[in-house]
C-alpha cells in the first residue's frame, strides 16, 4: 500500500508599521514672559484659539509646564524651536 501524505506549506508574513511614540509640546512657566506674550505665542505657534490658550497659560503658570500640544515628534518639533526662538521655555516629551 502507497502511504502519501500530504503537506501545506505556510508561510509568515511580517508587517511593519510605524510605531513611532507619541509626544507632548510641554511649555514651561518663567518669571519673566507675561501672559500675554505666552497666549500671543501659543495662538500663533500652535493655533489655539484665545480661550485655549490663555487655560494653558494659567496651567502653565499654576503647575509650572504644561503639555499645549500632542502629536508626532515631527509635527512638534518646529512648533518647539519656535516657541523657544521666542524666549519662552519649551521641550518636547515622550508621553508613556
Amino acid at each position: 500500500m502507497l502511504n502519501v501524505t500530504k503537506t501545506k506549506e505556510l508561510t509568515e508574513t511580517e508587517v511593519l508599521t510605524d510605531t513611532e511614540e507619541p509626544c507632548s509640546l510641554v511649555v514651561w512657566n518663567d518669571e519673566v514672559n507675561t501672559f500675554e506674550w505666552v497666549i500671543e505665542t501659543l495662538m500663533d505657534v500652535c493655533k489655539h484659539t484665545e480661550e485655549q490658550a490663555e487655560q494653558c497659560a494659567w496651567l502653565i503658570h499654576y503647575k509650572g509646564k504644561y503639555a499645549v500640544k500632542n502629536g508626532s515628534y515631527d509635527k512638534l518639533k518646529p512648533m518647539c524651536d519656535e516657541i523657544t526662538d521666542r524666549g519662552i521655555g519649551a521641550t518636547v516629551e515622550v508621553t508613556a
